[in-house]
């Protein structure tokens, strides 16, 4: 499984590589700590806590660790957020989708559900893997009924399984979609976002 991070377009979002140009939109939308509450770290509560969070990420990148994307409003080109591949498994064909927030303005729409299924598709179908992994927080009741709606399957729960915003222990809950699965979620997803959208397969 060869890692690459082309532009993902859809109807409702486009995913684009993270940039440094990006901070400040980043910045703009990433102030709410509500949308924060269960991710590793906090919102932005000044430009210096964007500029930490974006050098962090394309120093992962970097090393080929984290393959972040900013979500980006195709018609606009304003900045919705931010989603990530990570934890890449190359001999085994697996990787990990996460990191995911998006700005209170584009939640509770199609824009989610259409970067996940972006994702997902470019995952099973470009590049070949044969299992995408979810997880969230145990606390985060709303995620994980969101990761369902897709369609993954629940495997389990990871017990204190990682440090977070102020050294609280959280437990993760994994969910995980196979290359088995793919063909099944795919149609859902298309059902969901509407077939006649005409959503783009570039």
């Amino acid at each position: 499984m060869k890692m690459e991070q082309p532009v993902l377009e859809g109807r409702h979002v486009r995913l684009e590589p993270l940039l440094e140009d990006h901070m400040d939109g980043l910045f703009d939308i990433g102030q709410l700590q509500e949308d924060w509450a269960y991710l590793p770290a906090g919102a932005f509560t000044s430009r210096v806590d964007t500029e930490q969070w974006v050098n962090q990420a394309l120093g992962l990148a970097s090393k080929e660790l984290h393959y972040p994307y900013v979500l980006v409003q195709p018609d606009s080109g304003a900045l919705m957020g931010s989603t990530r591949y990570l934890n890449v498994r190359p001999r085994d064909h697996g990787l990990e989708i996460g990191y995911t927030w998006v700005g209170r303005d584009y939640q509770r729409t199609a824009v989610n559900t259409e970067a996940k299924y972006l994702l997902l598709r470019h995952a099973f179908e470009v590049l070949g893997a044969l299992r995408v992994e979810l997880k969230t927080d145990a606390r985060n009741l709303r995620s994980q009924r969101a990761i369902e709606r897709l369609g993954a399957q629940k495997e389990g729960v990871l017990r204190r399984h990682m440090v977070v915003q102020d050294g609280f222990v959280r437990d993760s809950v994994m969910y995980s979609i196979t290359d088995l699965d793919w063909s099944g979620v795919r149609d859902g997803l298309l059902e969901k976002l509407g077939r006649r959208e005409g959503i783009a397969e570039g």
